[in-house]
């Protein structure tokens, strides 16, 4: 009867062969990694060299205003809330009665703001000489706003205001509407390109190079209303005494498109 022996060295020999080879290639693979992990951060560090010039175009059209805003309302005080806000409603109605007599629609007007508040008196005590400050009352103020495509009832609206009860005017301009401002804002596009390159294409001469591509465009544009024109105690009570309809003129509007475009360049 044969007995097969293994031989303990042998296998020992084998096994660590074995386990040698696997740690071989484990740090071959890892030092691949590494050198991929590598290269490709080396890749990511170098600069573009693609040559580029950024401009900036404008192009403005001046425009005639297509909406009229008038702001104006009552501020009235009396001993209580109650008295202040009743006669405040009463004169705020019959102005909204009297701005529509003149052809304004009720969607044209709008509440600007409304507040109530306390009104105190200060005095000094003559017995303790401290400054002491009673309520004397409450004012209430109601202010409206009108916006309207009838540019030519400004003086109409004002005078016929004033004449039932309004004491207050904040102010009176003439501006585009949204709607005119967001056309003449698109048409002006195309042209604040055109600005752009013709400046980019000025600086590139004396540098001896050339527009190749366009690697970015971006877009703004905004309109340039005049401020309002507040107009004050003096002026009203002289309009609401004289028989002369108020002279209201209105002025052009500005409107401006920006266009930064990123041109990419090339020697001639």
């Amino acid at each position: 009867m044969k007995t097969s022996l293994t031989n303990p060295k042998k296998t020992l020999t084998v096994v660590t062969s074995v386990a040698l080879a696997v740690l071989v290639l484990a740090s071959v693979g890892s030092l691949y990694l590494g050198n991929k992990s590598v290269i490709a951060q080396e890749e990511t560090a170098f600069p573009s060299r693609e040559k580029t010039i950024s401009v900036t175009g404008t192009a403005t059209s001046s425009e005639a205003p297509d909406l009229l805003v008038v702001k104006f309302g009552v501020e009235i005080q009396n001993k209580t809330a109650k008295e202040a806000l009743d006669a405040n409603s009463l004169s705020m109605n019959q102005i909204i009665d009297a701005i529509k007599s003149v052809g304004i629609a009720e969607d044209d007007i709008s509440t600007a703001s409304f507040n109530i508040s306390p009104v105190y008196e200060g005095y000094e005590d003559q017995i303790t000489k401290r400054w002491t400050q009673e309520l004397v009352g409450y004012r209430v103020t109601n202010t409206v706003t009108v916006e309207t495509t009838k540019l030519n009832s400004a003086a109409e609206i004002i005078d016929g205001a004033v004449a039932v009860g309004a004491n207050r005017i904040d102010s009176v301009y003439f501006t585009l509407s949204p709607e005119k401002q967001l056309q003449i804002s698109d048409e002006l596009i195309g042209k604040a390109i055109q600005n752009a390159q013709k400046k980019a294409e000025n600086a590139l001469v004396p540098l001896n190079h050339k527009i190749i591509g366009v690697k970015m465009v971006s877009l703004s544009d905004f309109g340039m209303p005049p401020p309002p024109m507040p107009m004050y105690e003096m002026a009203y009570d002289g309009m609401g005494k004289s028989s002369a309809p108020t002279p209201i003129f209105s002025s052009d509007q500005d409107v401006t498109t920006t266009a930064n475009v990123v041109f990419i360049i090339g020697s001639n």
